[in-house]
């Protein structure tokens, strides 16, 4: 491999006021190599990919291609010196079939004519084929799958020949073989002699093909490697997972094994636009039970949630008890007994602790809502030491407990929790912690949680379910998931779902 890195990255900063969105990140690219760029969502790895290309501008930093400075140049004055981006969203011209927008690609910046030579239709058909694209060439974009979407982003990125490839979450929305087809299709930059930047959720598929990883966490470089070095890393794990995994498993495992089912999900599918989210997803959840989802970032966590709330369409069946939830509107469903936390937590910044409560418990008589309040002080202290300040002056941490306190002011018989931990210091996922072992002794409460940090999500759940790449593939006990799992979580987990009911 040539010694001398075809894209070198150096002190690359950049902040949105108070935010420092990356901070003092560096790496190089040799021609024939693809580095792989890692971390949870938040870490800074699409802020670099838009740095590199010009679609935001750097604080600080310098961004060689050929040892030519272009930190800070316009994005289509980069894409002529030789950099191209294969963007996840595809934004078509939706008048013009796929192998006119593969032309388009391949035409000169300064058009005196749109009408292409023969050389630019012959050099257009054969990237279609490449990509998989030839049977549908003469389509419209508004009639392909969304596969076939993403192979004419990566059709045009051919198309312009570009020294060094940015590629963005390629694999999000697909199916393992299409995965697997876009998997090759990077190799091929490779083999070309490319420098390739690959940044994806899906870790395991992006460590099957980075020839070097590297980490990042809030910005910062965390650890840089091969795919192996990096995943046994134990700061990354730590991001990734939150330390050690340690399960503790709860007593009455079999009085709880003969509880009804309360919430029934079979052969469930979702799509965003024709983006596959969801995919054959099969579980239930037992009255009283606490189930953790565990899953990276991108996984499907949220989707699922969504679909049970009723905030998404979906295909399959949803069933609550002996209800079938499809068709149900979320408010609905709420009203049934199903509340969901949201990761994003949606709380009324400039309403009060107490108001945002008393929003959750409206409906409770005055009796009941001062018993439920004292209920979730118990839970939260300090949110009765806070209850006249606003949401928005309270630190992310109150911020979760208020919101997951609110969605229990209105007496779910379902709790969903959404990433409560997401972004949270290691103090408050410890009363977090404390706070949902004493909920499930004080109430006969059901939780689904849905967690990245498997070190919360094990400690209080009945059963795990692993959710990867929009499928469910692992189900068991925390104790076996601590034995079959742990070390694996990161790095190798079952391609087909494996079915251990317990």
């Amino acid at each position: 491999m040539n010694a001398s890195p075809l894209l070198s990255v150096r002190g690359l900063t950049k902040r949105f006021g108070g935010l420092v969105a990356v901070k003092d990140i560096g790496f190089d690219i040799r021609p024939g190599e693809i580095l792989g760029l890692i971390g949870p969502n938040g870490s800074g790895k699409s802020t670099v990919m838009k740095l590199i290309m010009g679609i935001e501008r750097p604080n600080a930093g310098s961004i060689k291609v050929d040892d030519v400075e272009m930190a800070g140049w316009l994005p289509h004055r980069i894409a002529r010196a030789g950099v191209g981006i294969v963007f996840q969203h595809s934004r078509p011209l939706h008048r013009q079939t796929v192998l006119e927008h593969i032309k388009l690609a391949l035409l000169p910046d300064s058009l005196v004519k749109l009408a292409a030579d023969p050389h630019v239709n012959r050099r257009a058909r054969e990237i279609a084929e490449r990509v998989g694209l030839a049977r549908v060439m003469h389509r419209h974009p508004a009639t392909l799958p969304f596969a076939d979407l993403r192979r004419m982003e990566m059709a045009k990125a051919i198309a312009r020949d570009p020294r060094v490839v940015l590629v963005d979450e390629p694999f999000a929305g697909l199916t393992a073989a299409e995965s697997e087809m876009f998997s090759e299709l990077i190799r091929g930059f490779r083999a070309e002699g490319r420098a390739v930047l690959l940044v994806d959720h899906n870790v395991k598929s992006l460590a099957a093909l980075a020839d070097r990883v590297l980490a990042m966490y809030l910005g910062e470089y965390v650890a840089e490697g091969t795919a192996d070095e990096v995943m046994k890393n134990e700061t990354v794990r730590r991001v990734y997972l939150g330390g050690k995994i340690e399960a503790r498993e709860r007593g009455a495992e079999v009085e709880i094994n003969n509880r009804p089912s309360i919430l029934q999900v079979e052969n469930v599918g979702v799509l965003y636009g024709k983006a596959r989210a969801l995919e054959g997803v099969d579980m239930h959840v037992r009255e009283g039970e606490f189930v953790s989802v565990v899953g990276l970032n991108g996984a499907g966590k949220t989707t699922l949630f969504n679909a049970i709330s009723g905030l998404v369409p979906y295909e399959g069946a949803i069933r609550y008890g002996a209800r079938d939830l499809k068709g149900m509107t979320g408010a609905a469903i709420a009203r049934a007994g199903i509340v969901q936390c949201p990761e994003t937590r949606e709380l009324f910044g400039d309403m009060t602790v107490r108001e945002n409560l008393d929003l959750g418990g409206y409906h409770l008589s005055d009796t009941l809502r001062a018993d439920q309040l004292a209920w979730l002080f118990e839970l939260f202290p300090i949110l009765e030491s806070r209850q006249a300040q606003t949401a928005r002056t309270l630190s992310g941490g109150e911020q979760q407990m208020l919101a997951i306190a609110r969605a229990l002011m209105m007496q779910p018989k379902l709790l969903i929790l959404d990433e409560p931990t997401l972004g949270l210091a290691p103090v408050i996922l410890e009363q977090l912690s404390k706070a949902m072992e004493l909920m499930q002794k004080t109430t006969p409460i059901t939780v689904l949680l849905g967690e990245q940090n498997v070190t919360f999500a094990l400690p209080h759940a009945d059963r795990v379910y692993v959710l990867e790449h929009a499928r469910i593939v692992w189900e068991g006990s925390p104790a076996r998931f601590e034995k079959e799992m742990g070390r694996g979580f990161l790095e190798a987990v079952p391609s087909e779902p494996v079915q251990a009911r317990v």
